[in-house]
C-alpha cells in the first residue's frame, strides 16, 4: 500500500471519529435527525420483508405443477391484477369439459401424460373415529393429474383408470386429512363419508406443507366422473405432462393447436382457453407484487427526503456553531478537503446508524407479520443493501452543501467568531 493510500485511511478515520465525537455531543438533537432516516429505512424494509416471505410461499404454491407441466382451463391459473373486462372475457368462454381432455389425449402424441381435474367442494368430511373441520377440500382427478402434480403415495394406491371409468366411490387422502380424521389407525381400507356417502379410501398422500396459513394436506381427491355426476358438471383443467425439457415448447405448441381445432377456434381469433405453467404464473405474480414493492419505495423515497432535509438543516447548524473549531483546524495546517471530507462523513455516519436501525426494526416487523400470517421468516439481502446504500447517497447529497460551507469559512474570521 502506497504512503498516498496510508495518508487517506489515516485521513479518514480521523474525520470518522471527530463526526463520532460531534454526534455524541449533541445526543437528542442527532437521535431526532437520524429518526427521519430511520422511517424511511423501516418502511420500505418492512413491507419488502412481508411480501418477499408472501412472494417466497406463494411462488412455492405456484409451483406444485411438476417443471414440465402446463395447464390448460378456461380460467387464468392465477387472477393478480386481472380487470372486470378480462372477468366477463374469460365468463364467456366455453367450459372445458371431460370429453375435450379425451380428445386431447387421442389428438396429441408428444406429452408423456394428460391428466384432467376439478374443485368440487369444501365441507365436512367424517369417519367412524371423528370428524373433520368444515374446510376440506374435494377434488376430482384422473390418475394422470396426480402424476402432474407430483402427489407422491405413501401408502396404498392411486386413482386408477378403472375408478374414473366405472365412476367408483373411491378416494386418496393427503396426509395431513389422514392423520387428522384417522388418528390412530391407517385409513386405508376404511371408509370416509362425505354428504352422506360412504367412499373407500384406497391411498394416502405424501406431505404436501402449508401456504399462508392454510394447509395444504386438508383435502380429499376422487374420480373425477364420480365428482362430476354427483356434483354437475363445470370447466374442468386439464394438466399436461412434456416427456423432458427439451421437448416441452413442442408439446405445448401441440397442445395448443390441438386444443384450438377441438373447441372450434377460428385461425384470427385468440384462443379462447389458457396455457399455464409455474413460470408463468410466478411471473404474473412477480409483476403483480412489483407495483407494491414500487410505491413502497416511493413512499420510503419521501420519507428519506424529507429526513435528508432534515440532515442539511442540522448539519448547517452545526457549521454555524463549530465556527471557530473550523477557524482553529484551518490556522494548524487542515486543508479545505479535511473539512469537507470531516463533514460529509458526519452526515453519512448519521444517515447509517438511523438506516442499521430502520433495517432491524424493519426486517423484525416484516417477519413479524410472516409469522401472524404463519409464513417462514426471511431477510431480503437485496433491499438491505439498496436501503443502506441509498442512506449513503442520501448523506453525501444533503451533506454536501453543509460541507462546502464549512471549508469556504474564512480562517481569519472564523477565529474572531464568538
Amino acid at each position: 500500500m502506497s504512503r498516498n493510500h496510508i495518508h487517506f485511511f489515516a485521513e479518514v478515520r480521523e474525520s470518522f471519529l471527530m463526526a463520532m465525537g460531534a454526534l455524541t455531543a449533541h445526543k437528542l438533537r442527532s437521535a431526532l435527525t437520524l429518526l427521519g432516516v430511520l422511517i424511511g429505512v423501516f418502511s420500505i424494509i418492512v413491507v419488502m420483508t412481508a411480501i418477499r416471505a408472501m412472494q417466497s410461499n406463494v411462488e412455492h404454491q405456484l409451483s406444485s405443477l411438476g417443471s414440465q407441466t402446463f395447464m390448460i382451463s378456461k380460467w387464468p391459473g392465477t387472477y393478480f391484477g386481472t380487470s372486470s373486462g378480462d372477468y366477463e372475457k374469460y365468463w364467456r368462454r366455453k367450459d372445458i369439459t371431460m370429453e375435450q381432455g379425451k380428445r386431447l389425449q387421442d389428438k396429441t402424441s408428444l406429452p408423456a401424460n394428460i391428466g384432467m381435474e376439478a374443485r368440487f367442494w369444501s365441507g365436512e368430511i367424517t369417519t367412524r373415529y371423528k370428524s373433520s373441520a368444515p374446510n376440506v377440500r374435494l377434488y376430482g382427478e384422473t390418475p394422470g393429474s396426480l402424476v402432474a402434480h407430483n402427489w407422491n403415495l405413501a401408502e396404498g394406491r392411486p386413482l386408477l383408470d378403472a375408478d374414473v371409468d366405472s365412476a367408483r366411490d373411491v378416494c386418496v387422502l393427503a396426509a395431513g386429512l389422514a392423520a387428522n380424521i384417522f388418528p390412530n389407525s391407517s385409513p386405508v381400507g376404511d371408509q370416509i363419508k362425505i354428504d352422506g356417502i360412504d367412499y373407500n379410501v384406497v391411498g394416502v398422500l405424501d406431505k404436501q406443507g402449508s401456504s399462508l396459513g392454510g394447509d395444504e394436506d386438508n383435502f380429499a381427491v376422487i374420480p373425477l366422473s364420480t365428482g362430476l355426476n354427483r356434483y354437475g358438471r363445470r370447466s374442468l383443467r386439464i394438466l399436461v405432462e412434456a416427456r423432458d425439457e427439451a421437448s416441452y415448447l413442442d408439446t405445448l405448441e401441440e397442445a395448443r393447436g390441438a386444443m384450438r381445432a377441438i373447441r372450434k377456434v377460428p385461425p384470427n381469433q385468440d384462443d379462447d382457453f389458457e396455457l399455464a405453467s409455474n413460470d408463468s404464473m410466478i411471473a404474473q405474480f412477480d409483476s403483480f407484487t412489483r407495483d407494491v414493492r414500487l410505491g413502497a419505495a416511493l413512499i420510503s423515497s419521501i420519507a428519506l427526503l424529507a429526513a435528508g432535509v432534515g440532515i442539511m438543516n442540522i448539519m448547517l447548524v452545526s457549521v454555524t456553531e463549530r465556527t471557530r473549531e473550523i477557524g482553529v483546524r484551518r490556522a494548524i495546517g487542515a486543508k479545505k478537503r479535511n473539512i469537507m471530507v470531516q463533514f460529509i462523513i458526519e452526515a453519512i455516519v448519521l444517515c447509517e446508524i438511523g438506516g442499521v436501525a430502520g433495517v432491524i426494526l424493519g426486517i423484525l416487523g416484516g417477519d413479524a407479520m410472516a409469522s401472524l400470517m404463519k409464513l417462514p421468516p426471511v431477510i431480503p439481502f437485496d433491499w438491505v443493501v439498496i436501503g443502506l446504500v441509498t442512506c449513503s447517497i442520501v448523506g453525501v447529497i444533503f451533506g454536501t452543501y453543509p460541507a462546502y460551507k464549512a471549508a469556504n469559512l474564512d480562517p481569519i474570521e472564523s477565529l474572531r467568531y464568538e
